[in-house]
């Protein structure tokens, strides 16, 4: 799919992933319709992309809560106003901590953020994305969404849920022009991780990806216009590959570095709290 022209509604803008796809997105001539929590960053992330690609491209922004059926279905009105080619569903969370300390509202909005919510917001714009000669749905997962790991039991749940996700509705409108697309980074350096987090991962040796590299991925994804699924980085292709077959490999390496998660989920308990 070639960007120029077309308008993209991207949630979770004003993150560190987000805010660089709304970069490289509007370089290459996309009109952008950007959604989140802070009127203030995204007017500021609006004002950037001003000066970027086609001039005469004016971004828009719209502030909502993808949570609250009120909100969802007036961006959803916007929009379908503004005859979006391509949804991104990006808006998520994370938290380091093992289930035993997460309290129900914490597994609650966890859920609702990283899956039920971008589902619905699929489903609202599915007909006007269907009947589009090139629409597409990226999907934004994560290598957590295949390979089941310990201090982030919620958020591997809540991804697993949206990778099966895509693949079904992958299949669902392979009978028409739509495309899905399932694109799963490894760990990407954004203020989403906590400082105890991100000491974890470097003491774990895990390798890190910056925002910008995962934005010029997923671009790669939308020129290709595939409907498939793409994992980020080597060798985490190859574990996703690995814990498929032969997940008690996998068991056995997670389980070296168990006391490690465990240190680092007890220390990112006693910070938030």
């Amino acid at each position: 799919m070639k960007l120029k022209g077309k308008t993209v509604l991207l949630t979770g803008a004003t993150g560190g992933i987000g805010h660089e796809i709304a970069h490289v997105l509007a370089k290459e001539g996309a009109k952008l319709l950007l959604t989140g929590r802070s009127t203030e960053k995204l007017a500021a992330l609006c004002a950037q992309l001003g000066t970027l690609g086609d001039a005469q491209n004016e971004h828009d922004f719209y502030v909502a809560d993808l949570a609250c059926d009120t909100d969802r279905q007036q961006l959803v009105a916007r929009a379908k106003a503004m005859n979006v080619q391509l949804l991104i569903n990006l808006a998520g969370v994370n938290e380091l901590s093992l289930l035993q300390d997460m309290q129900d509202q914490t597994i609650d909005s966890m859920i609702e953020m990283n899956l039920n919510s971008p589902i619905k917001l699929a489903r609202d714009l599915l007909a006007h994305l269907s009947a589009q000669t090139e629409g597409m749905i990226i999907n934004v997962g994560s290598i957590m969404g295949s390979i089941g790991y310990p201090g982030s039991s919620l958020y591997c749940a809540s991804k697993f849920g949206f990778r099966g996700f895509s693949e079904a509705l992958r299949r669902e409108v392979s009978d028409t022009h739509l495309k899905v697309v399932y694109l799963a980074p490894r760990a990407t350096a954004t203020l989403m991780n906590s400082q105890v987090m991100s000491k974890m991962n470097e003491e774990l040796g895990v390798h890190v990806d910056s925002p910008q590299h995962v934005a010029q991925q997923l671009l790669k994804a939308i020129q290709r216009a595939h409907s498939r699924h793409y994992y980020l980085g080597w060798p985490e292709k190859l574990f996703v590959r690995i814990n498929a077959l032969f997940p008690w490999l996998v068991d056995n390496a997670v389980l070296k570095q168990l006391p490690i998660i465990k240190r680092y989920a007890k220390l990112n308990a006693i910070v938030e709290n």
